[in-house]
């Protein structure tokens, strides 16, 4: 719960010249629609249950994947970025950015929320890679991202073009069994210095994760204990179970804290306006793409209808025309399911 004096304390150090560094987990992503991992019933392991996997994390297995790609590809369709807009706790990072207080987010997510939210990302690190981009797990040769999109979507596993390799393209999400990229070690290595000095105020804020897959578990417990740390989650996790003398926990969603903290920073009309301009964004993007779905479904049955009668009682009738008439009888379709009955 939080508690008035623990967010106005908060609140206070964030009016100093502070900067904050983020360690954020999938807790962060669950009120956007993304499950997180671990929860009973509704975590992305139980849900993969129906995928017949050997053990849920099997999905994430670099081995696994070589030998049966399909239940990633089923996997990332399901979380494929762009269909999901950010939460108010991405947002708020995104304030934190704006008002010149951000050091540096470390993510542990592969949704990419952070870019959405507009972060810029030299403050972003995926450290466990996201679905930005894509490669061949037997050259490394790069992928086209929106080539990869496709063809998942279309249930089909992409395979490297490069002649005479053939192997099979991922995202550059880190699977179990592969290294975390050289930027984690890298930035972490630079900030990690930063903290240590004393003459630095820094806040870093650890939310929505469990703090179980290291190496990124031991970040917050590698900040020094004269740094102010911050705990959001629905439970208290990590070395926080014994807090340091400048730790503050809040066991809650990271949405309620992040709209408790606007409000007592006074960032709330700013914050409400971050997320309507995010969700537009977002469902414009959702029905530009929806649209050009249904154009190259148009095109797919017009080439299959190419030489038949039908096609050239339909000659004049554009792809945009046949388009507009499907989209009419979805529309219809979804108003008679909604009344219960069947489209005719």
């Amino acid at each position: 719960m939080t508690t008035r004096p623990d967010i106005r304390r908060l609140a206070d150090i964030l009016t100093k010249d502070v900067k904050v560094i983020f360690f954020v987990g999938a807790g962060i992503s669950t009120s956007a629609g993304i499950p997180d991992f671990r929860s009973p019933e509704t975590g992305l392991y139980h849900n993969l249950q129906k995928l017949d996997l050997p053990y849920a994390e099997a999905v994430f297995d670099i081995d696994f994947f070589k030998k049966n790609p399909k239940p990633f590809s089923h996997l990332a369709r399901e979380l494929y970025p762009g269909q999901f807009a950010p939460t108010k706790f991405h947002l708020l990072m995104k304030l934190m950015e704006d008002k010149g207080k951000l050091k540096r987010v470390y993510t542990q997510n592969i949704d990419t929320l952070e870019r959405v939210a507009g972060i810029s990302g030299e403050y972003i690190v995926e450290a466990h890679g996201s679905f930005a981009e894509n490669h061949c797990i037997k050259c490394h040769a790069k992928y086209d991202g929106e080539k990869y999109k496709k063809a998942v979507f279309k249930q089909e596993q992409p395979r490297c073009e490069k002649k005479g390799c053939d192997g099979l393209v991922k995202p550059d999400i880190v699977f179990f069994g592969e290294g975390l990229p050289a930027r984690f070690f890298d930035l972490w290595d630079d900030d990690a210095e930063d903290l240590t000095y004393d003459d630095a105020e820094y806040l870093t804020i650890t939310a929505g994760t469990s703090l179980t897959v290291y190496p990124f578990a031991s970040l917050p417990s590698e900040v020094p204990s004269h740094q102010h740390r911050v705990l959001v989650n629905m439970e208290t996790v990590g070395d926080f179970v014994t807090p340091r003398k400048k730790d503050l926990v809040f066991e809650q969603s990271t949405d309620t804290f992040a709209e408790k903290l606007c409000e007592e920073l006074g960032w709330t009309e700013e914050l409400e306006t971050l997320v309507e301009d995010a969700h537009i964004k977002v469902k414009g993007k959702a029905d530009e793409e929806g649209e050009e779905v249904l154009k190259n479904i148009v095109k797919d049955v017009q080439d299959a209808l190419e030489d038949t009668p039908l096609a050239s009682a339909k000659k004049d009738e554009s792809v945009e025309d046949i388009a507009a008439k499907l989209a009419v009888l979805d529309v219809d379709s979804s108003k008679a399911e909604s009344a219960g009955a069947s489209p005719k």
